[in-house]
């Protein structure tokens, strides 16, 4: 009997908080958990570098560059334990009064991949968009890690399929999502279904990470192309592995061809 080659995967769920030095200091702690249990590639939440809320002025204050002090210390986690480290940070903006929703994928020689977050959470009575400037339309951003290639997208996202789609189109084989999933009536319930939705109709991995309660709803999980729930966290301070299967994608598309039959393309409209 012939084993499949997997990459092992993990998502990390913590609170970040408005003190930094808190913040890297869980990160140290999540990423050298995940490596223990085998992890090769770590997804860590939205606002990974800084969070408060409500968001006020220190957003800005506490921003960074990309290849700041931030992306510096995840470099460090990723050469020590044989890492790639996805996760939200708050970037510098490009006028001194709103930041950038920025993930970022590090690997020991530095930053693989960034992505703004393009559509910014001005639902649910909250207004992302009063400090954080959406990111332009680009190119998709992924990078490539143990066999598999990886997509970015975050949080709010995941209620425009389009963007998963771009990612599919661009060969990605895994979505990682770093999020801060806004408790509320029914919230949870989208949370859910959404991720599930983006992997089968996307015919991929998705492996999401999100803030614990009492902000966030938790449930950080991976869902595997056929929208099976192979690993999840709860509601706690905790990180969860799962093995991706390298040849998944590749047999669930055979069976189930959805991808190559499609009628429409994404195309982008401003």
């Amino acid at each position: 009997m012939t084993t499949s080659a997997s990459l092992a995967l993990a998502i990390a769920q913590f609170s970040p908080a408005a003190d930094p030095a808190a913040n890297l200091h869980a990160i140290g702690h999540l990423v050298a958990t995940a490596a223990d249990r085998g992890a090769r590639v770590v997804v860590l939440p939205e606002y990974s570098s800084y969070f408060v809320d409500p968001f006020d002025r220190s957003l800005v204050e506490h921003a960074q560059e990309i290849d700041g002090p931030f992306t510096a210390h995840l470099r460090e986690l990723a050469a020590s334990h044989d890492v790639v480290i996805a996760a939200g940070m708050v970037e510098r903006g490009s006028d001194g009064e709103r930041v950038r929703n920025t993930v970022v994928a590090v690997g020991a020689d530095g930053v693989l991949a960034r992505y703004r977050k393009m559509h910014l959470y001005d639902a649910f009575g909250q207004r992302e968009s009063d400090w954080v400037e959406p990111g332009d339309i680009d190119a998709p951003q992924v990078f490539e890690a143990g066999g598999l290639r990886f997509g970015l997208m975050t949080c709010y996202d995941l209620r425009f399929p389009e963007v998963a789609r771009t990612l599919a189109d661009a060969g990605a084989d895994v979505i990682l999502v770093p999020a801060e999933w806004v408790r509320g009536a029914l919230k949870e319930h989208h949370w859910r279904t959404l991720l599930h939705a983006r992997a089968i109709e996307n015919t991929l991995f998705v492996a999401a990470a999100d803030h614990p309660p009492p902000l966030g709803v938790g449930n950080s999980m991976v869902v595997d192309p056929q929208g099976v729930e192979i690993a999840a966290v709860g509601t706690a301070t905790d990180v969860a592995v799962a093995h991706l299967d390298l040849g998944a994608v590749a047999r669930v598309r055979r069976v189930n061809p959805a991808l190559a039959l499609r009628r429409f393309r994404v195309e982008p409209i401003g």
